[in-house]
């Protein structure tokens, strides 16, 4: 069976690792995202040095963004925009490919871990869903049609801009380009710069979850009305805190109204806004399937 490779490049992490899938990964290792050249000169020594023992079909990576996705454009590959110091326009596939000669498949970290969920996980039986992390950033991938979604570049969901609460929310939002769009609010260093402690510091009686659930509710429902999907995956690491999960399905469905008559919201909604079923591996194993798209074997 053939192997892959997968790159899991987070804001704060690196998580690379080499399988077929969540139940056979034969190897992993964790680094901090240090700069380009030494975070990308980890990853691939990690990959050389396996190679010598089984040869991989292909990599995958699953990065932050935002990024070049288009395989016809000069810069895939590319993070290009990113608020990340010295990450910006840095040509990503470029040094892999080089350096490993095998097809590089490449996307965000959230339409990765919407594969990997499609796959393996929580929506291996819908065709069109959104997968949304909420930690450090905001972010959002999904399928439509079975296809992920892609066009002018790619889906940026956290920075749509929702109703902020001024008056029982005075914190102006963190994010450097829009202030307060939806990671502005909503993110984890929203929640750590609003009530001055990290989220997992707060009680879970704290007024800082029905705030949290009031806002991330809001972009659900635009995502609901704009893409229709038959599923929600919630991860990320705020959304470690089980107990939100209620509190949003119940703003959700406050917030439609009665205007959108589906089962799935009306009667069981707590299977329509779920956790991810691939957990905190949801990103690795996603770049893993992409590997596995790039190679041809899906």
């Amino acid at each position: 069976m053939a192997l892959y490779g997968g790159i899991e490049a987070g804001g704060t992490k690196f998580v690379c690792a080499i399988g077929t899938g969540p139940h056979d990964i034969r190897a992993e290792i964790r680094f901090p995202t240090s700069v380009p050249t030494e975070a990308i000169k980890h990853a691939i020594d990690f990959f050389q040095e396996y190679q010598g023992d089984e040869p991989l079909a292909a990599i995958g990576v699953a990065s932050f963004g935002p990024v070049d996705p288009d395989p016809r454009s000069p810069t895939f590959g590319y993070v290009t925009t990113t608020p990340k110091p010295g990450w910006a326009h840095t040509d990503f596939v470029g040094p892999l490919r080089n350096a490993l000669g095998v097809p590089v498949g490449f996307d965000t970290d959230v339409n990765g871990a919407a594969l990997g969920e499609h796959r393996w996980g929580a929506a291996q039986d819908v065709d069109t869903f959104v997968y949304l992390t909420i930690g450090t950033g905001l972010g959002g991938g999904g399928m439509v049609d079975g296809k992920l979604v892609h066009g002018l570049m790619h889906p940026e969901m956290g920075h749509m801009l929702v109703p902020h609460n001024w008056t029982d929310d005075p914190y102006g939002g963190y994010c450097p380009y829009h202030g307060d769009c939806w990671e502005g609010l909503a993110a984890g260093p929203a929640l750590e710069g609003r009530w001055q402690t990290r989220a997992e510091n707060l009680p879970v009686d704290h007024p800082a979850w029905a705030l949290e659930a009031h806002y991330l509710a809001l972009g659900i429902v635009n995502i609901i009305c704009t893409l229709s999907p038959q599923r929600i995956i919630l991860g990320g690491g705020v959304m470690d805190q089980r107990h939100l999960f209620p509190l949003i399905q119940a703003q959700v469905r406050a917030k439609l109204n009665g205007y959108i008559q589906a089962a799935p919201i009306l009667h069981t909604i707590a299977d329509y806004i779920v956790p991810p079923g691939l957990g905190n591996r949801a990103g690795v194993l996603g770049a893993i399937a992409l590997a596995q798209n790039a190679a041809g074997a899906v």
